[in-house]
């Protein structure tokens, strides 16, 4: 499994059997999806659905009913080729599987309506991956890589690091980052390296970069 880097929360996973593209939102560069055999999206938010990025591909989509509304709203000649999971489902997705974990985005502020949101656990060759999307909800089975995001408004440091340590793969990469500097960034990579557990490893790539 080759695992890259894009933008923010966008990351593209290349397994056995195709190329699959997880959450291609606005700030990740279009020609993230060059060559994908299909996407990824586990929630609405720009940051990591954006249509005009899939108007530019005919990539089949997968994805829950709250981003196949949108799509039918916004970009119906996409939505023609969306599938929608729910949680729990189990699926192959260009020959790779799949595994639909959790239902709901983390709590940006109490007054605010929870956003629905599913994070994906993608396994190919003996090796798995789990990106989750803007929750801190554990995939509830061991994963061989953690794409954990690292800044948002709706998460501190000490979340994260929380989150990592609960999910305890042995490798995670930092993803979620654009709103954060690279000072910002250093700093957590810096707590992330004093207090995970022996067995941990948590790593910071530049989008283009892999894993």
């Amino acid at each position: 499994m080759r695992i890259t880097k894009f933008g923010h929360a966008c990351v593209r996973v290349q397994g056995d059997g195709g190329v699959v593209v997880i959450d291609p939102g606005v700030f990740t560069d279009p020609g993230a999806l060059d060559g994908a055999d299909a996407v990824l999206i586990t929630h609405e938010h720009a940051d990591h659905v954006h249509p005009d990025h899939l108007r530019g591909s005919g990539v089949p989509i997968w994805t829950i009913a709250a981003v196949e509304r949108l799509l039918r709203e916004q970009a119906p000649e996409v939505a023609d080729r969306v599938t929608v999971v729910r949680p729990g489902d189990r699926l192959e997705v260009a020959g790779t599987a799949v595994e639909v974990v959790g239902e709901k985005h983390a709590v940006i502020h109490p007054d605010y309506d929870r956003f629905d949101n599913s994070g994906y656990v993608l396994e190919s060759g003996g090796a798995s991956v789990y990106h989750p999307g803007d929750a801190l909800t554990p995939p509830g089975r061991a994963v061989d890589v953690l794409l954990a995001p690292v800044s948002a408004p709706w998460l501190k440091v000490s979340e994260a690091i929380d989150f990592v340590r609960e999910v305890g793969a042995p490798r995670s990469m930092g993803i979620h980052d654009r709103v954060y500097s690279d000072i910002g960034l250093d700093m957590v990579a810096t707590h992330m390296g004093n207090l995970l557990p022996e067995g941990q490893a948590f790593e910071r790539r530049e989008p283009g970069q892999d894993l």
